[in-house]
């Protein structure tokens, strides 16, 4: 093979890597295109109507959700290697770019236009991410705080939105603010739309307990429409959504002036769109290729999120992620390969030109309740409130201080603060580590926390403790403090120390020469010193450090029963030799 011909096959074997879409369309089996097509029309009867619920929330015109709708999919099929994942607006982003578009201020035109800016920055985080292989990063929002910001932004939309069901209006600098300002002007709720707020909650309610398969938000929008026609609710005071254009956008990118004016709210949301999405488009592709068992690409997955996000600001839209629901619907519905996604992305596209006027005369009230069900069922996790609670108590009020920072400073800063929680707490954890003294279970060579199994057997004078964790300059002085405190503890009677390394993944230089100091402390106050189950990477750097030769190699052992052993082997020798002398 010429060396033309193999490059020409290395930069095609490039261009399949990054547009996945030429790899499985040449192959594609057309046996599957009517289970694609099925589940394509079917996830966009859910996409569609919750589409525009997310435009509500992220306080931007109804089509804005379509046409994200519409690029996300789209996007996706040409980009994505699952093969039943559902991209599209999602009731968490919404809320953190609605909370954007309400710290800057803006209004009318320039309203989408931040939006859409939001939506590039973020794909393009999204990209840098799979270029540098940086997905660790969003491992420093925990789980804990994720699910108290989710379920204060489903707070913060909710109170945003109750105006719209009773016909009044809010204001105020924060959700309790605004809260507050209902409920003193509730009295001047507009009767009608009080009732056809009421109406529709009950109606997506009842549809979602009664009927889960059907798609609740479809027939809502359905019916709301028919009801605003029948009974002219526009014109007996019922406000509807306005104007929503025919037709697909043209392709533009945000003004330079507003980004340069608004660069720390873009920049801001969209680390906090990634931090939010990164995790969840990686472990639900995950999730359905075990389910078919296929393999995907976890960085390719992050070029595609990328992709849809910048096709979807490009295109005038909003941001967009893997939806878990639609997702889910897409396999239910018997999606095969990627061309789902491409139908589903179609089929919105169709409803953008033949139908996107009639949702035009959609009462606001109707649109509320749809997003009020949807982030309250979307974004609330109860269950998993309830796991915190009962398995890790701290990790709950990690959870909850997370919702009280979206309630009282919005859902921007309540992603900030989140995360600065998550990080406080993992700085805390690593270096605060466990030093538990051990015991042995009776009649075996285990050994156990004290604290946990209080019989077990110990030696008189003698310490036997683990250290659980990394042993660097954090954490050096905590092993120092531990040590003394059990000297002190033994009243001057302890004469030995048996350190179970087991835990110590890492040790830096101020680790080792810490390590140096304890010995040499140690061995002034006539204490002998031990250490068991020394991973090679840490030994390596003792030994480096000449602590290995200042302790001994005999002093380095196994496992901790054989530390013991020695150690009382030794102190035999000791007596029976101060026996001799004395004798």
């Amino acid at each position: 093979m010429s060396a033309d011909e193999v490059h020409y096959c290395r930069g095609v074997r490039s261009i399949r890597g990054l547009l996945p879409i030429t790899k499985w369309l040449p192959q594609y089996d057309r046996g599957h295109l009517r289970h694609d097509v099925i589940a394509g029309v079917t996830v966009s009867a859910l996409v569609v109507p919750k589409a525009l619920g997310y435009a509500g929330i992220a306080s931007v015109p109804l089509e804005a959700g379509l046409y994200a709708a519409a690029a996300g999919a789209i996007f996706y099929a040409l980009f994505g290697t699952s093969r039943q994942i559902s991209t599209g607006p999602s009731s968490a982003l919404a809320a953190v770019a609605g909370s954007a578009v309400a710290l800057s201020g803006l209004g009318g035109d320039e309203a989408p236009e931040l939006v859409a800016a939001i939506a590039i920055a973020a794909g393009l985080l999204f990209l840098v991410m799979a270029v540098f292989k940086l997905g660790w990063i969003s491992r420093f929002l925990s789980k804990a705080v994720i699910t108290g910001f989710l379920a204060g932004a489903a707070v913060e939309v909710v109170i945003g939105e109750i105006p719209k069901i009773t016909g009044t209006t809010s204001e105020g600098n924060n959700s309790w603010q605004k809260l507050a300002d209902w409920l003193r002007d509730f009295d001047g709720a507009h009767n009608l739309t009080l009732l056809v707020g009421l109406a529709a909650l009950a109606a997506i309610l009842i549809l979602r307990f009664t009927v889960p398969k059907l798609p609740g938000a479809l027939v809502l929008v359905v019916g709301g429409l028919i009801a605003s026609v029948a009974f002219d609710l526009d014109e007996h005071g019922v406000a509807t959504v306005g104007d929503v254009p025919r037709g697909v956008p043209t392709p533009a990118l945000p003004g330079w002036g507003l980004i340069t004016d608004h660069a720390p709210t873009i920049g801001t949301a969209a680390v906090a769109l990634v931090l939010i999405g990164f995790s969840q488009t990686a472990g639900d592709a995950r999730l359905f290729a075990a389910r078919h068992a296929y393999r995907i690409d976890v960085d390719q997955e992050s070029v595609a999120q990328g992709m849809a996000n910048v096709g979807a600001g490009v295109f005038q839209g909003m941001p967009v992620s893997t939806s878990l629901s639609a997702s889910s619907l897409n396999d239910a519905a018997g999606a095969r390969t990627q061309m789902a996604s491409a139908v589903t992305g179609a089929a919105v596209v169709l409803t953008l030109l033949a139908f996107a006027p009639l949702f035009s005369d959609l009462p606001k009230a109707v649109l509320a309740a749809l997003i009020i069900d949807a982030v309250v069922f979307g974004m609330i996790d109860i269950p998993e409130l309830r796991r915190l609670w009962s398995i890790k108590r701290f990790d709950f009020w990690i959870a909850a201080a997370a919702i009280f920072a979206v309630l009282g400073a919005g859902v921007l800063a309540g992603v900030m603060i989140g995360m600065v929680l998550s990080i406080g707490w993992l700085i805390y954890v690593t270096v605060t580590p466990e030093t538990p003294e051990l015991g042995r279970r009776p009649g075996t060579t285990a050994f156990r926390s004290l604290g946990q199994f209080p019989d077990g057997e110990t030696h008189p004078g003698m310490l036997i403790m683990r250290f659980d964790g990394s042993l660097f300059f954090a954490t050096a002085d905590p092993l120092e403090d531990r040590l003394r405190e059990a000297a002190i503890d033994a009243g001057g009677e302890l004469t030995s120390v048996i350190i179970d390394f087991a835990g110590v993944d890492f040790i830096d230089s101020q680790g080792a020469a810490k390590m140096t100091e304890v010995f040499t402390l140690a061995n002034s106050a006539g204490i002998s010193s031990r250490l068991a189950r020394v991973k090679p990477p840490v030994f390596e750097v003792l030994q480096a450090d000449g602590y290995v030769d200042l302790l001994g190699r005999d002093r380095f052992h196994a496992n901790i029963d054989g530390a013991v052993a020695a150690e009382l082997e030794s102190r035999a020798a000791a007596g029976a030799a101060s026996s001799d002398t004395t004798d």
